[in-house]
């Protein structure tokens, strides 16, 4: 593991060293084109993982657990299956959850969770990516080994927004292939970027199991890796709940979900909110998907995507990164707008080669005369728009069809980059599906027509 020597989670550190094979794991092939999905349904059961003694296996490092034969304090006791997702496999991932001891693979990639304070009481003023993955979970013993049995993967060890697209790349694969052979994954990571960690493995991890991701706002520990823990430090209740969500199975064809501070957030909806506050995340209009209480996970919504949790082939996503290289990943960059904002840095952006350009507009998507004057001439050299609001939420309406703009619905432009990266990478040269890939996975819709009728 690298020592590097930063003040804050953002800073670039060491590059992540991945660990063993990381080829995608076999599933279905995609459909071409995905049926819609809508945040909506109402869901407010008590769901759990199971409980025993463990033995926890490290795939960088090994942990020794002490059986004590009796459930640790704040596990989850109860299971009261879910009413409102009527899924077969949803249903049967609970029930296996129930019967067996889950095996979840914890991969690291750094962050505040894994840094060093210069004090007990100091909450700002510390070096992150210090701590190995395999002693925080080790410091969890023997509790979460009555939960799961857990394995470690050293991915990295920096500041999260210090990773590049060839990483999350490689982060995908290093996830899908942790799923082979566990029931989920955790992955930590630094907040700084985690909203785009989280919405970028929910696009491209090929698997139905559950995937969460967390961190920290407060460092794990105080002067050395091994000393004191940081007072009031979040780290370690964030990680012990992210494996007790995953080993309960609770979040099984979400998609990737962000937990911290006790709750946990949908990939595409959440943000982070605050520089500083522990509860910094937030799901904007939407709200969280639930709450981990001590010993009851309660959801309170779930994603549409569940809804085709049992049509493997309409759940996947087309961003399959086993059939691509790094290399194939194209430059989309983002463009804020403002009072009397140039048009330079479009410009800019089209001489430089880059393939799509998300603007950050005003109110509804608005932009400046000169950016707009820009946006027209680079749209007609093929440059791919598509048009959010800096507002932190509301939606954009209104597609061009005939230029290549399109409207990024209530997408944060921060995640419309994410999709219009991927879908750009996988039709470089056919606008009507990134089109359609964007109008239909960046805005997830709810079929809610009777059974037996045809929808409106």
């Amino acid at each position: 593991m690298s020592d590097p020597n930063v003040p804050s989670e953002t800073s670039v550190e060491s590059e992540p060293t991945v660990q063993g094979d990381v080829h995608s794991a076999a599933e279905p092939a995609y459909r071409s084109r995905p049926a819609p999905w809508r945040l909506g349904a109402v869901l407010t059961p008590l769901l759990s993982a199971t409980l025993g003694a463990a033995l926890v296996l490290g795939l960088t490092t090994q942990v020794d657990s002490t059986e004590t034969g009796a459930p640790p304090a704040g596990a989850v006791t109860g299971v009261q299956a879910p009413t409102g997702i009527r899924s077969v496999a949803y249903t049967e991932a609970l029930a296996t959850a129930k019967t067996r001891k889950p095996k979840v693979t914890v991969i690291g990639t750094g962050g505040t969770i894994s840094g060093v304070a210069t004090s007990r009481s100091s909450f700002t003023d510390y070096r992150s990516g210090q701590i190995a993955i395999s002693s925080m979970v080790g410091q969890l013993q023997p509790e979460i080994g009555q939960v799961a049995d857990v394995s470690t993967v050293q991915f990295g060890n920096k500041g999260s927004g210090g990773y590049t697209m060839a990483e999350f790349h490689a982060l995908t694969l290093a996830v899908q292939n942790a799923l082979k052979s566990a029931d989920a994954v955790v992955v930590t990571s630094g907040t700084d970027t985690m909203e785009e960690f989280a919405y970028w493995l929910d696009l491209t991890v090929q698997s139905r199991k559950p995937v969460v991701i967390t961190g920290a706002m407060r460092p794990w520990a105080a002067v050395t890796p091994d000393g004191p823990q940081v007072i009031g430090a979040d780290g370690p209740a964030n990680l012990y709940n992210s494996i007790v969500l995953a080993a309960s199975q609770t979040t099984y064809c979400y998609g990737t979900v962000l937990l911290l501070g006790d709750e946990f957030h949908a990939a595409r909806d959440v943000t982070k909110t605050n520089s500083s506050r522990m509860d910094t995340f937030q799901s904007r209009e939407f709200g969280v998907l639930g709450w981990v209480d001590g010993p009851n996970i309660k959801v309170g919504r779930a994603p549409a995507r569940v809804d085709d949790c049992d049509r493997t082939r309409d759940w996947l996503t087309p961003f399959d990164l086993s059939r691509i290289q790094p290399t194939a990943l194209p430059r989309v960059e983002v463009v804020y707008s403002y009072q009397q904002a140039g048009g330079e840095a479009i410009s800019g952006f089209a001489a430089a080669g880059v393939k799509g350009i998300v603007t950050a507009g005003t109110g509804a998507g608005g932009l400046s005369s000169a950016q707009s004057s820009a946006r027209s001439a680079a749209a007609a050299q093929g440059v791919v728009f598509v048009s959010t609001t800096r507002t932190g939420s509301g939606s954009v309406y209104g597609s061009s069809t005939t230029a290549p703009i399109i409207a990024g619905d209530d997408l944060l432009p921060q995640k419309a980059r994410l999709l219009l990266l991927l879908s750009l990478a996988f039709a470089p040269t056919n606008l009507d599906r990134v089109r359609d890939w964007v109008t239909t996975f960046g805005n997830p819709e709810w079929d809610t027509a009777p059974n037996g009728k045809s929808k409106d």
